[in-house]
């Protein structure tokens, strides 16, 4: 059985200390509001939530998983998930960063982060189906039609439907060009929906009224490839005009996948059979629509690889602190006893230094990211929006694509503590490391949140988010450059920033000559971008301990994990600096 403790004490460094969220907040259009006392105070009750509703249904969904009738295509949750959601629901989170018009509460989007990480770690599974809402009321936020928004957004932000999107095709996973779906248009302006969609998480269930699926498909004029892609709002119930619910619509769940984790979600094959749909936003212009789901998503499932992370590095602490076996090299640490505790080996202490620094870098990286998106919403005016809509494009992939992958490695350090018991279930750490394989693959995999920071956001876009970046890196440096307790990390973070500058416009030149370059180092240059990234933040954690009116220790522990950080994991860079310069020549044609 695992522990989970919400870390509000970190959580609030993050974000008051380290990103001074509140006076950015405060003075935003419509920010008034949100100062430090109401956003502890959701702080507490999100922890409360997730610590004493959510976490104790985690070992229990996933041993139980998802239920499906072939008979009715019902979908039954695991036990608890249901009671869940009433209390999620009845507590206003469905609605807290939406928009008071639709019946939210407009808070901010670093607060809804902060509160989603913590029902990810209280239940990841169980996470996905109010994630997948917030996409969904995203999308017909920006591109509904007023009469759309009213029937199908604000039940979703009351808590008593849920949302989904609808992309991937048995032929078409990441290549959404491929799809099949058609879309034929009807008398009274509807469309008769009619195709099979693949890994549709909370295609069906039984947490909620009604389910809202944000479908892509092609109408009958529709040109070739993604340029001929719409999106249509599809319900699992029809919808009245008095906003009651009708007949069952022709959409349903096939069949349930058998996974390697997230047990409890349901992850779905969803048919449509001539479902009645709507057009939302313009024709052909579904894909655009569809990535303002996604770009939200990716940031979300970012917020994911935080929160396994944050409960694996939990309890494998608490596991080094109780075990007790062997003795240090340099002499019994605790005589009294029969053993020492794990923490008295070097290489525990660096699995946890591991965790610990991938942890607090991911958090940092993730609010300040989600801190971006609300400047870009309700910034005073529009350089700052646009500079802050630059970052987000730019950090987005970083913040998905390598928080992820450290995910990885933290649930298998966190495992790899508690030795032959962690790969006991009962103990819970197996959990961990399986529901972790997923988050690297949904919303984008590793390889195309590359791609799409190497050949969109650095190439494509002429590194415009990455130059605001790197700037503010610099100010930062020549800011601190005489601090005494930021003097180790300075220079090496100084001499990282411009070698990634150096490196891009190499790159660049490279890629011209011969595109096949950009795939051959994409993720490498994925991997150098997020490894100098979480260095900044660490350098920033220390800067903000070292001003804050935090105690001694946990200053002390900053400065630890920074230098622990530049000495141990830093140097990760070099190894990928020689895999982007060992070019494409390195990658033969396998027959």
């Amino acid at each position: 059985m695992t522990i989970y403790k919400a870390p509000l004490a970190d959580q609030r460094f993050a974000l008051f200390d380290l990103l001074g969220a509140e006076a950015v907040l405060t003075q935003l259009q419509g920010g008034a509001e949100h100062g430090r006392d109401l956003l502890d105070a959701v702080l507490e009750e999100a922890g409360k939530l997730a610590e004493q509703v959510l976490a104790p249904t985690n070992a229990s969904g996933d041993a139980e998983g998802c239920h499906y009738d072939k008979a009715t295509h019902a979908v039954t949750t695991p036990k608890g998930f249901k009671e869940a959601f009433k209390a999620f629901a009845d507590g206003g989170w469905a609605g807290l960063t939406a928009k008071e018009a639709f019946g939210g509460q407009a808070l901010p989007g670093v607060l809804g982060i902060a509160t989603t990480e913590l029902f990810q770690s209280g239940n990841l599974a169980w996470s996905l189906y109010p994630l997948l809402s917030e996409g969904a009321c995203h999308a017909m936020e920006l591109h509904g039609t007023e009469a759309q928004q009213h029937t199908y957004l604000k039940p979703i932000v009351e808590g008593r439907w849920t949302g989904t999107m609808c992309l991937t095709e048995p032929q078409a996973g990441s290549d959404l060009g491929l799809l099949k779906t058609r879309a034929e248009p009807n008398a009274d302006g509807s469309y008769a929906i009619s195709g099979t969609k693949i890994f549709i998480s909370a295609g069906e269930h039984d947490l909620a009224e009604n389910i809202v699926h944000l479908v892509l498909a092609r109408l009958p004029d529709a040109p070739a490839g993604s340029r001929g892609i719409s999106m249509f709002i599809v319900p699992k119930f029809k919808v009245n005009a008095d906003g009651s619910l009708g007949v069952r619509n022709a959409a349903f769940a096939g069949a349930i996948e058998h996974k390697m984790g997230i047990k409890g979600s349901a992850t779905c094959v969803m048919n449509f059979d001539g479902a009645e749909g709507f057009l939302i936003g313009q024709p052909h212009k579904g894909l655009a629509a569809m990535f303002t789901m996604m770009n939200a998503a990716r940031l979300s499932v970012g917020v994911q690889g935080l929160a396994l992370a944050e409960r694996a590095w939990q309890n494998s602490l608490n596991y080094a602190r109780e075990r007790l076996q062997g003795r240090a090299l340099s002499g019994a640490k605790f005589p009294d006893k029969v053993a020492d505790n794990l923490l008295a080996q070097p290489d525990v202490r660096r699995m946890l230094l591991t965790q610990r620094a991938f942890v607090e870098g991911s958090r940092a990286l993730l609010y300040y990211t989600a801190l971006q998106t609300d400047i870009e919403a309700r910034g005073v005016d529009e350089a700052t929006r646009k500079a802050a809509g630059e970052l987000v494009a730019f950090l987005i992939p970083i913040a998905k694509g390598v928080v992820t992958e450290l995910a990885q490695e933290c649930t298998k350090e966190a495992l790899q503590v508690y030795g032959g018991h962690g790969y006991i279930g009962e103990n819970g750490m197996e959990q961990f490391v399986r529901d972790a394989r997923i988050i690297t693959l949904y919303e984008g995999t590793t390889g195309i949140q590359a791609a799409d920071l190497l050949g969109r956001k650095i190439l494509q876009l002429q590194g415009v988010g990455a130059k605001h970046f790197l700037e503010e890196i610099g100010a930062f440096c020549k800011a601190h450059a005489g601090d005494t307790a930021l003097r180790p990390l300075i220079g090496p973070l100084a001499a990282a920033v411009k070698e990634w500058s150096e490196l891009t416009s190499a790159l660049a030149k490279r890629v011209a000559a011969n595109p096949e370059e950009l795939g051959a180092a994409a993720t490498d240059y994925l991997w150098y971008s997020g490894y100098v990234t979480l260095a900044y933040f660490q350098a920033r954690s220390v800067a903000a301990a070292e001003a804050s009116m935090q105690s001694a220790a946990f200053k002390q522990a900053k400065r630890d994990t920074a230098a622990f950080y530049f000495a141990r994991i830093l140097p990760r860079t070099l190894m990928h600096k020689a895999a982007i310069e060992a070019g494409v020549a390195t990658l033969p044609d396998i027959a």
